[in-house]
């Protein structure tokens, strides 16, 4: 029996974190406290910081020297580390950041379950840049997303979000997990040039630079103003168009890998519920029951949520007469499902943000309005 805050723990130990700097805050305080409990057994550092600005700046600094690192908050928390989330991104600093949602705005209900921070999430710091963020729905997913978020942040050289709520954190279910030998970890791609020939920021086919560690004799500069392939500030507009574009190019061209999303009944479904996290629990069950009935409905659940699986649902929307996107804020990830179909069928939303989860019958009464349309 495990919580998904444990499994977020233990995988991320597995994979080779060995620095964590973090502010407890409800719902995410477990991850703190856990590690705070096992990286000094196992030779890691944990740090408490003073907030969670300071926060992701430790996590950063200390990837940038080489330690696979992470943190983890919620709401007001991930609010705070926007800017220097930006500044991660620019510099192509691998991290892990947890986010365990909770009911806002503000501090809101720091017990209670939410979906708020989709957006946030895609668009919370400042400029155009390249997401990666995952949704898990299980103990078990929090595990592998765990993993596969630390993963994608080496080999990219990005920041990646981990987003939980609240009930996917504390629920606490049988699990088994993989042996060690079983699971892929993957590091970041070291230079195989002499350190006066290192370009930290290099423009190479798969838009993903080599990465040497500060400290083991490549010096080079890191700023989050914009800068060539050496680092160093330019204002040549051809090489920050160049900058820019890579960034995104970096994760665009690999959406293959990225995204993963998982369907149930998708076969011959006239209608689909779009759903994801602790609320794809509930959709699940109230599938089941439509299908009890005779409703041709499917499941579609996201495990990535940016970047957002445009093609993998424009390929299926024109089967379905209406997708239904359950969620607990008010409709932030159905307005990208609404995009991403482009009128090919209707997007109907369902969205709660009183502190308390979306139930199966709510979603069953939904999908059975839908079918008599």
């Amino acid at each position: 029996m495990m919580a998904g805050n444990t499994a977020c723990v233990e995988a991320a130990l597995l994979a080779g974190v060995r620095f964590y700097a973090g502010y407890p805050i409800t719902p995410s305080s477990e991850i703190a406290e856990l590690m705070a409990k096992r990286l000094p057994l196992l030779g890691g550092k944990f740090i408490q910081m003073e907030d969670e600005i300071a926060s992701i700046a430790a996590i950063i600094g200390a990837s940038l020297a080489g330690m696979k690192a992470m943190t983890a908050t919620s709401g007001p928390g991930f609010s705070l580390m926007q800017e220097n989330l930006g500044y991660a991104l620019m510099t192509e600093v691998p991290c892990l950041i947890v986010n365990v949602q909770r009911g806002g705005p503000s501090t809101g209900l720091p017990t209670s379950p939410a979906q708020g921070d989709v957006m946030q999430a895609r668009w919370g710091t400042h400029g155009d840049h390249p997401a990666i963020a995952l949704a898990p729905a299980s103990v078990r997913e929090t595990f592998d997303e765990t993993i596969r978020g630390l993963n994608l942040s080496e080999k990219y050289r990005v920041p990646v979000i981990l987003l939980l709520d609240e009930i996917v954190a504390h629920v606490n279910e049988k699990v088994t997990l993989p042996a060690p030998e079983e699971i892929e970890i993957i590091a970041r791609t070291k230079p195989v040039v002499a350190s006066e020939h290192y370009l930290p920021f290099a423009h190479t086919a798969s838009g993903v630079p080599p990465m040497a560690n500060i400290g083991e004799g490549y010096r080079y500069h890191v700023t989050g103003l914009a800068h060539d392939e050496s680092g160093f500030p330019t204002n040549d507009a051809k090489k920050i168009d160049a900058l820019i574009h890579r960034l995104h190019r970096k994760i665009d061209d690999h959406l293959d890998d990225i995204i993963q999303i998982k369907t149930e009944y998708l076969e011959g479904a006239r209608l689909a519920v779009f759903a994801y996290g602790s609320t794809a629990r509930s959709a699940r069950r109230a599938v089941l029951m439509a299908r009890e009935e005779h409703i041709p409905v499917c499941l579609i659940r996201p495990i990535t949520l940016w970047p957002f699986p445009v093609a993998q649902l424009r390929s299926w929307a024109k089967q379905f007469s209406h997708v239904l996107v359950p969620e607990m804020n008010l409709g932030q990830m159905a307005h990208e499902v609404e995009h991403a179909v482009q009128g090919a069928t209707r997007v109907a939303s369902l969205t709660r943000v009183d502190g308390e989860p979306i139930h199966p019958q709510q979603i069953f009464a939904k999908i059975k309005e839908l079918a008599q349309r």
